[in-house]
């Protein structure tokens, strides 16, 4: 009868050992499924930030070409005005010589 109380004992604890490896089995599934399903809104989540990314990065693109020919623009710009501004000069120069030799000849 001994063994077979013990046999019995063994088998309880057997019986208990698989109830909670049972146990930890679906909830080992149920956090495989967790996981899944956050791994995947984790990998849409990256893949919209790397279309944004790409959209930022057109962007700066575009934006430092428009800056590059702004300054061009402006340094040509500038140009014209300081050629203009000289050109004014000359004028004046003239203008103002052209005066003086006309005080000359009414002296």
């Amino acid at each position: 009868m001994k063994n077979f109380e013990k046999k019995e004992t063994n088998l309880n604890q057997l019986i208990a050992k698989l109830a909670n490896l049972n146990t930890s089995y679906s909830q080992h599934n149920f956090d495989n499924k967790s996981i899944e399903k956050e791994r995947d809104s984790i990998k849409n989540e990256k893949e919209e930030l790397e279309k944004k990314n790409q959209e930022i990065l057109r962007e700066h693109k575009y934006l430092t070409e428009r800056i590059k020919k702004l300054e061009h623009e402006l340094k040509s710009k500038k140009e014209l005005e300081k050629k203009f501004n000289q050109d004014i000069n000359d004028l004046n120069q003239e203008t103002q010589s052209l005066v003086d030799e006309i005080d000359k000849w009414q002296m």
